[in-house]
């Protein structure tokens, strides 16, 4: 029996009529299905109706994807997006209680780039909106280009910190990755600690080391080259054999 993965979705409008949907990228799927030899399940983004308690009853764990949309400044006491900023409410109010209840009975979960964020926010800290505004920071945003090689290829390097989650699997001190992003931690959230920053100071992973199962997050997006790097597949390899530990504990429990 294979573990199943729950998958965050986004709401996005489709087709002529803008209507809504709820949807997520192939990428996580196909990690799911192809590294962490697991099954994916699309999480909606149905917002209040959300049965958290039945969905993490019956998932081994949780991956929180990106998104072009941003986490609402409300959630964290900042100040309103400027006009035109995506948001997806709905979405957060899934992500913000499914974090919190996947924290407390201890279902392993791996946060990407909004995912991280919400992670952050929803343990208690608060996000930079516009990174490429603030004095010496680097811009972490998406590279307006037609090749798709030039938009997810390697952007910067991250230092690691020796001895955390993230080097054990990288097994180094500096890793290169992709940069696709607006916003980024401004307050780190008190549970939480800094597995890598980049070289502006942007905390670029985290880790809740007083979870009951992994908790972790990463800034850029592991998911769009698993199968030519070695350091994004790796990472994916070890939250699945989290996830399959989460589901053998379950199921000696339910015995």
């Amino acid at each position: 029996m294979k573990p199943l993965v729950g998958i965050s979705c986004c709401t996005k409008a489709f087709g002529l009529y803008g209507t809504p949907n709820h949807a997520a990228s192939d990428t996580y799927v196909r990690a799911v299905d192809l590294v962490m030899n697991a099954v994916p399940v699309l999480v909606p983004a149905n917002g209040e109706a959300a049965d958290i308690d039945t969905l993490l009853a019956r998932l081994d764990g949780i991956i929180l994807t990106g998104s072009r949309s941003n986490v609402h400044p409300a959630l964290y006491g900042g100040p309103p997006h400027a006009e035109g900023t995506p948001e997806d409410a709905k979405r957060d109010a899934v992500t913000m209680r499914l974090i919190r209840a996947a924290v407390a009975v201890g279902v392993p979960v791996l946060a990407i780039c909004r995912g991280l964020q919400e992670l952050n926010v929803a343990l208690g800290g608060s996000l930079h909106q516009r990174l490429q505004d603030l004095p010496g920071r680097l811009d972490h945003s998406t590279p307006l280009h037609p090749d798709a090689r030039l938009r997810i290829g390697k952007a910067h390097s991250l230092t690691v910190a020796p001895g955390s989650w993230l080097h054990r699997v990288a097994k180094s001190e500096r890793i290169a990755v992709n940069s696709l992003h607006n916003q980024g931690i401004d307050r780190l959230a008190p549970d939480l600690v800094p597995e890598a920053t980049a070289p502006d100071g942007t905390i670029e992973a985290v880790r809740m080391p007083d979870s009951r199962a992994l908790t972790v997050g990463v800034q850029w997006h592991p998911e769009y080259d698993f199968a030519s790097d070695a350091v994004s597949r790796d990472i994916f390899a070890a939250f699945g054999a989290e996830v399959r530990g989460h589901m053998g504990s379950a199921l000696l429990a339910a015995d």
